[in-house]
């Protein structure tokens, strides 16, 4: 018998108009509707359509003064997928939260909430944050220390795992005629005292329909992977080229071992930004109309903020000036995109100009334009070698590039047997074919 082939997990990633810098400015774009919820609803249904595992929300605590030239805001997460999930069936409902900014009861009762108001399709994108700006706006003069942000963030999610685990299946005992509902002797409390955090009571909310919510992980530098490697069920990262992805695959792959995990309890999903054409000339065509739209100015501050020098001083058509840039060490908030970027310009010569425009469509993530049959091509080599085990989707233009995937790219990958033609599970952890990690459950 034939062995079945690798299935590939897809997550859409939803950003107001699209992941393009200049998406907002392109004809077809509505960025009047980046706080509409019927917007959001109908990405999600269509994201359904295509049977994909999850659609998935990023959180930032703070506004940018680059808003002006973007579209910025979106909805609260929690409040937003709330909303998503009364009109979808089947797709995962991911959110964004901060170990540095929340508390942990906080957020265990959140995420449990939308576990039950969900039906068990709910996944936690664990973050640490990134910026003075964003401890500004809570009473804070500078933001945490990179290693101290994933030390207190892995031991806030140990406090909320065990809020989780404190019911156990049967606590609730329901019954009229005793008059007894539940049964106290089967929920703990966390008791929990740590060097960050100190949680002593129960959660005050029954077990969600999956224990717990899908625990996703989105950075890449040394400590993220670590972190990732030790907690996390699923990983966001951004990887440039296949080169690259199979050599981060392989690198947080082999770090399982040492935690007792076994390598299919933990998928990777490079972010993907791909343009969709009826030809490959349409979809460049495609690809270069929105990086003509990109304004200068935006780009020059945004790698200034990433790379932490003032990119203003140098000709933009002269080189990406590395030898004044500041040593990886020194930087405190997104290390592994700061690594990409400089990887990136060194390993292409990049000028400042063409910095902007290689990353203006998605940050640095893989971008590629092309056919259905070609997209479906890579998408299914990275699979294949060893450097995915499916993407974060990233369309570049929301919605058109969401219902050109959906409709041409999506049949595709069905007909090579790489992706499913319908759901058959109920919960997002069965969409990713994970089960409950015993030691996350020991509390019950």
């Amino acid at each position: 018998m034939k062995e079945p082939k690798k299935q590939l997990h897809l997550n859409l990633f939803i950003l107001s108009t699209g992941h393009h810098e200049a998406s907002w400015r392109h004809p077809d774009a509505q960025p009047q509707l980046a706080t509409s919820l019927d917007y959001y609803q109908q990405l999600a249904k269509t994201a359904e359509r295509g049977k994909m595992d999850a659609i998935f929300l990023a959180e930032k605590y703070r506004l940018t003064p680059l808003i002006k030239y973007r579209v910025i805001p979106q909805l609260e997460a929690f409040t937003l997928l709330s909303a998503i999930a009364a009109v979808t069936e089947h797709i995962g409902l991911t959110a964004t939260a901060s170990t540095t900014y929340n508390e942990p009861y906080h957020i265990a009762r959140k995420f449990a909430s939308l576990d039950h108001i969900s039906r068990g399709r709910t996944g936690w994108n664990i973050v640490t944050s990134t910026g003075d700006a964003t401890a500004h706006n809570f009473s804070k003069e500078h933001h945490l220390d990179h290693k101290v942000r994933y030390e207190r963030g892995k031991e806030f999610v140990e406090v909320v795992k065990r809020l989780w685990a404190g019911w156990s299946e049967n606590s609730l005992l329901v019954d009229k005629q005793s008059g007894i509902y539940a049964d106290v002797s089967r929920i703990k409390g966390a008791e929990f005292a740590g060097e960050f955090f100190s949680v002593k009571g129960a959660l005050n909310i029954p077990r969600s329909p999956q224990t717990h919510p899908v625990l996703v992980q989105a950075g890449s530098s040394e400590d993220g992977k670590q972190f990732a490697a030790e907690l996390a069920e699923v990983i966001f990262t951004a990887q440039n080229t296949m080169e690259e992805a199979i050599a981060f695959y392989t690198d947080v792959k082999s770090r399982l071992k040492q935690f007792g995990r076994s390598e299919d309890q933990l998928k990777i999903l490079p972010g993907f930004i791909p343009f969709v054409g009826d030809t490959e000339a349409e979809a460049k065509a495609k690809e270069r109309e929105l990086n003509e739209l990109a304004v200068s100015e935006y780009g020059i501050r945004s790698l200034s903020d990433l790379l932490k020098i003032n990119l203003f001083q140098y000709p933009l058509d002269g080189p990406v000036p590395l030898e004044d840039l500041p040593n990886i060490d020194e930087i405190q908030g997104q290390k592994a995109r700061f690594q990409l970027y400089v990887d990136l310009a060194r390993r292409e010569n990049l000028t400042i100009r063409e910095l902007i425009i290689r990353t203006a469509g998605g940050r640095g993530h893989f971008t590629f334009a092309g056919t259905a049959v070609q997209i479906a091509d890579e998408m299914e080599r990275w699979l294949v070698n060893g450097a995915a085990d499916g993407f974060n989707l990233m369309p570049a233009l929301l919605p058109g590039g969401l219902d050109d995937f959906v409709n041409k790219v999506i049949p595709e990958l069905q007909k090579r047997g790489i992706y499913r033609t319908e759901y058959t599970g109920s919960t997002l952890r069965e969409h990713l074919g994970l089960t409950l990690e015993h030691e996350l459950v020991t509390r019950s």
